[in-house]
């Protein structure tokens, strides 16, 4: 039997270090996440499996548009939805429709209008955040340090296969 040279023993060690470094790396910035319920429809489906990016807001805010999972407070868990209303604007919803300092806000994406909201300020450090199925989703006022991380990647099942992309508004 061949007794193991330094070479080889610190080729091993290296091997392992880099495992546990793309382990570590993967397990601190990625999370998978169930869908649950039709709250996001057209967007996102109830048992979709979603890959969540935790490092998304290290070191940017989240923006208005993006679709994130979040802490709701009232509901006792995390849900995902879309960042609608930022820091220190007035928002209000009227039938399903966002309005964003008075002016309507496009949300091509949205299905109904059951959803109401009373205008207004959104605190600073706080997001409007809504599923877009107003007819299943409710809205909430969440705190940055409730927003789990953003949705980047619908993995399954394979036939859904997609980049889950927020939305530019104008």
């Amino acid at each position: 039997m061949k007794i193991p040279t330094r070479k080889t023993i610190l080729e091993i060690a290296g091997t392992l270090v880099l495992a546990l470094l793309i382990f570590l790396g993967v397990y601190f910035t990625l999370e998978s996440r169930i869908v649950e319920g039709s709250s996001m429809e057209t967007t996102l489906h109830n048992g979709q499996r979603v890959i969540l990016v935790k490092a998304a807001y290290w070191f940017s805010e989240p923006q208005r548009g993006d679709v994130v999972v979040f802490y709701s407070p009232s509901r006792k868990k995390e849900i995902i939805h879309r960042i609608v209303g930022l820091p220190n604007e007035k928002v209000e919803i009227r039938n399903g429709q966002v309005y964003i300092n008075n002016s309507k806000l496009e949300e091509p994406y949205i299905q109904g209008n059951l959803i109401n909201r009373a205008p207004e300020i959104v605190p600073d450090g706080n997001y409007l955040i809504v599923g877009d199925n107003r007819y299943e989703a409710a809205s909430d006022i969440v705190p940055r340090n409730e927003i789990r991380g953003k949705a980047w990647l619908i993995y399954w099942p394979l036939s859904d296969w997609h980049i889950v992309r927020g939305y530019a508004y104008h």
